[in-house]
């Protein structure tokens, strides 16, 4: 069996020969014993020479039946060359005396399978069958895993024949190389086994006993050659770079800023481009270094000014790194003094020796460490406060575990004076932020402006993992507690913050919060929040009764107050009508006072009633006192953060747009007075002659139609005023009054309502053109009474001279009540010809004003102004005379 076996194997040429760049470092082997077995018949060459001797092997029969092969396939191609065949039989030896196996796991079933399916797949089903037939008949007789090595030699032999790659790592190991020329035994030709061929290949794993430990010490003392420079000199090196020193080779080069060799040096390129990436570990310690150089190692004055709380945690936590980083040098530098052990001369040599390759394996996680600090340093350049807290904590995001813990150490340390500012903040309402870091700013302003301008956030220091809907809870909660502190003076918010800690189960002590402990925070905060703005609600409603001043402002400068507002239009209607210049506006709070006694306003509360004071606006040349007359509510702290300027500006300027309406509506009230029905009968003038009185009848009847149309629209204009604007925006802002729950809620009610007033009652931005059209119509109102006053004066003082009781002469020549009832005639019917004139022209005016009124209401965005316009023409009476024009 052992010859079919030798037939399949095929020994190349040459394939023994000693590799040349080894052949002159080769060291000579001391030769093995000489074998006492008996020798083969074709041992006469093998004999005659002293190193074709090879170690006794512990079976004799297969010594011999080794040597057998090995003489019989050199002996077909060499011709018994004695030398030839002993290198070829100790190199067999040595092959067969290995103790290891092939790098592959040893599965028969599955090498078996890879056989058929090879076999079946080429074509030859038939010899498939064969060798399944084969193996199952050798595995029942045969032991558990015998086969599997012979399986395995014939796969290997036949994947070489074919050409193709080996199957495993197994190299082809050399042999001598066969003389030329005829082989022969003793002398004759030698003849070939049929079928054997010519040459053949032996696959092995390894060799630890000789060939590849002399490789090792022939690869050593070549490197060593080529070296000129220690490894232990390099290593000392690069311990010294990764500390940020310069060494005796290894040196920092400012051009590249790197660490590296000089060109000078003469080491492998192995080498060299290992001591590279040792020593990049050094370049991101020189950076991390620096970095904290430039922070904390300066003088304490200029550390102050220019480096924050949060720099110094961070700079302090990479400190604590670098430090586990030096323990971790001295180790390595302790190993750098024991002496590298070549091969084959480790006795005696201690393990704990550091190589390159070592220090490789070393400064593995270190580097990544290291890496990762230099990257967060170049992130973190020019960033203080909350914006270096976020950018470090984008870093964070990672999956590996031993990156999050890293991280999660550093922003623990790092985020540590940023949560403390929260939390006194939150529970305090104290901004402890020396250096500006904190995402909250505060600025010096007035009492009044404390809640809106007060305190700010800072987009760029509000850090990545505190949301901007929790930054807003944390302004609120601090702002709620300065301003009843500064504004109310009301100290409860203590308490309440507290009750707050202790519900949400945090201290109120420093160091209660951290990084990774958002959720506590935010629960906190939450808590805080709502205690602290129950207790500001309280104090606004209860203490400063901030509704009631609400309801005063609604009655008083929105003219809700139905009695006192018309008892002050009659009071103070005489002394407006003068220029402005001439009034006094002490004569006029003394009216005002008037007013409010003799009406229900004087039962209100008299701090109400103090607040309220007459403001005169600036004025010019020719205008009259309706012109600049104005009421307004002094709001004191802390209503005034409700009521600031700006907003009693507002409150202005609906208060003018308001009297105006009242100023118009009491107007027609007083022609209403004049050209009452039953001073009309008694005229003299409606029992005068057909023609006067004609004439009479058809002015007034002008007058009365003109009087109607201004009524209807001023009445309906008023009405959706009073009721529709004022009254449901209040209603409206009574509700969400009831609903807040922080002051900003209330702040935001507010706004609302005076918005909705001013976008209902067209004195918005958008409603300007509409407002001119209304103000035009006022004005031709106004106008009308003014006419009106003057004609009905002339006809009464006609009415006096027809019934004689004027005895009075007057010394102005043309006058009225000159020149008998003839004279008195012809001045009435001069009179009412001119009164028909000018209530045609201010007819067309109004009429031609309305319809530009009633043509832009339409066009107005806010719906309800929409029903206004429903109002006016109930009836669609200007839509048909527009349509008809």
């Amino acid at each position: 069996m052992i010859h079919r076996r030798a037939q399949n194997i095929e020994i190349p040429r040459n394939a023994y020969s000693t590799p040349k760049k080894y052949k002159t470092k080769q060291r000579e082997r001391k030769p093995p014993p000489q074998n006492s077995q008996t020798p083969h018949p074709n041992s006469a060459a093998l004999g005659s020479n002293p190193s074709t001797h090879f170690p006794p092997m512990d079976d004799h029969q297969t010594q011999d039946l080794v040597k057998e092969l090995v003489l019989r396939l050199v002996s077909g191609e060499s011709g018994g060359g004695g030398r030839d065949a002993g290198g070829a039989l100790r190199f067999a030896h040595r092959l067969l005396s290995s103790r290891l196996a092939p790098a592959v796991l040893p599965d028969e079933h599955a090498l078996a399978e890879s056989i058929k399916r090879r076999l079946a797949s080429s074509g030859r089903p038939d010899d498939a069958l064969a060798f399944a037939d084969l193996h199952s008949k050798l595995s029942v007789r045969s032991r558990p895993a015998s086969l599997w090595p012979l399986l395995y030699l014939l796969d290997s032999l036949s994947s070489h024949r074919r050409g193709a790659a080996a199957s495993s790592c197994l190299p082809n190991l050399p042999t001598a190389v066969p003389p030329r020329g005829p082989p022969t035994t003793g002398g004759k030709p030698a003849s070939r086994v049929p079928g054997t061929p010519l040459g053949g290949v032996v696959l092995v794993s390894k060799d630890p006993d000789n060939i590849r430990e002399i490789a090792l010490r022939e690869y050593t003392e070549l490197v060593l050659d080529e070296t000129e420079v220690s490894e232990a000199a390099l290593v000392r090196d690069v311990l010294y770079a990764c500390q940020g020193i310069d060494g005796r080779y290894v040196r920092y080069d400012k051009g590249s800023d790197t660490y590296d060799l000089p060109d000078a040096v003469r080491v492998p390129r192995s080498t060299r481009t290992l001591v590279r990436k040792l020593c990049e570990v050094g370049w991101l310690f020189r950076k991390v270094r620096g970095f904290i150089s430039d922070n904390v190692s300066r003088l304490p004055s200029d550390a102050a000014t220019e480096v924050g709380t949060v720099a110094q945690a961070f700079c302090s936590a990479l400190q604590e790194e670098l430090s586990d980083y030096y323990k971790l040098l001295a180790v390595l530098e302790s190993y750098s003094l024991n002496p590298i052990p070549t091969p084959g001369s480790d006795s005696g040599v201690s393990g704990n020796y550091l190589s390159l390759r070592r220090l490789v394996v070393w400064l593995a996680e270190p580097a990544v460490r290291m890496r990762l600090m230099a990257i967060l340093v170049d992130g973190c350049r020019g960033l203080r406060g909350g914006g270096m807290a976020g950018a470090i904590h984008g870093h964070a995001q990672h999956g590996d575990p031993m990156f999050q813990d890293f991280m999660g150490r550093l922003l623990r340390r790092v985020c540590s004076p940023l949560f403390e500012m929260v939390r006194s903040w939150v529970l305090e309402g104290e901004l402890e932020d020396v250096f500006g870091e904190f995402f909250i700013v505060g600025q010096p302003v007035k009492a009044e402006s404390l809640w809106r301008e007060g305190y700010l956030i800072q987009s760029d220091m509000l850090p990545t993992f505190i949301s901007p809907v929790l930054a807003q809870r944390i302004l609120r909660t601090g702002k709620s507690i300065n301003f009843l502190r500064v504004c109310c003076d009301d100290n409860g918010w203590a308490e309440a913050a507290t009750e707050a800690a202790a519900y949400v189960g945090t201290t109120t002590s420093r160091g209660g919060l951290g990084y990774g402990q958002i959720d506590a925070l935010e629960a906190l905060v939450v808590e805080a929040a709502k205690r602290i703005d129950q207790r500001l609600m309280d104090v606004i409603h209860k203490r400063y009764r901030f509704k009631d001043h609400c309801l005063a402002i609604k009655r008083y400068l929105l003219l809700g107050q139905g009695d006192f507002v018309q008892y002050l239009m009659d009071v103070v209607g005489p002394e407006l009508s003068e220029p402005a210049n001439r009034i006094s506006s002490f004569h006029l709070a003394g009216l005002l006072e008037t007013a409010i006694r003799a009406s229900d306003a004087q039962y209100d509360d008299r701090d109400i009633l103090d607040r309220i004071k007459v403001k005169m606006m600036d004025h010019g040349d020719g205008d009259r006192g309706w012109d600049v007359f104005s009421l307004e509510y002094d709001a004191r702290v802390p209503l005034d953060t409700v009521f600031t300027a700006s907003v009693m500006k507002m409150y202005l300027k609906i208060f003018n747009f308001l009297w105006k309406l009242k100023r118009v509506d009491h107007s027609l009230t007083g022609v209403w007075k004049t050209m009452k029905p039953n001073c009309i009968v008694s005229s003299p003038f409606y029992k005068e002659g057909t023609s006067i009185r004609a004439q009479f009848v058809s002015v007034l009847r002008k007058c009365q139609v003109l009087f109607n149309e201004m009524n209807h629209f001023v009445t309906n204009f008023q009405y959706y005023i009073m009721f529709e604007v004022l009254e449901i925006s209040w209603a409206r802002f009574s509700e969400e009054m009831d609903a807040a729950k922080d002051l900003d809620d209330l702040l935001m009610g507010h706004d609302k309502y005076l918005t909705s007033i001013v976008e209902k009652s067209l004195l918005g931005e958008r409603s300007l053109g509409i407002l001119r059209n209304l103000f035009a119509l006022f004005d031709i109102i106004l106008q009308f009474r003014s006419h009106a006053d003057r004609w009905f004066e002339r006809i009464y003082e006609l009415q006096l001279r027809g019934k004689g009781k004027s005895k009075t002469k007057s010394k102005e020549t043309g006058s009225w009540l000159d020149g008998g009832r003839k004279a008195m005639i012809q001045l009435a019917g001069e009179l009412f010809r001119k009164m028909g004139e000018d209530l045609d022209s201010i007819a067309k005016d109004y009429t031609a004003s309305l319809d530009s009124f009633i043509s832009q209401l339409p066009l107005q965005q806010h719906v309800d102004l929409k029903f206004l316009l429903f109002r006016l023409d109930f009836t669609e009476y200007y839509s048909r005379v527009s349509s008809s024009k």
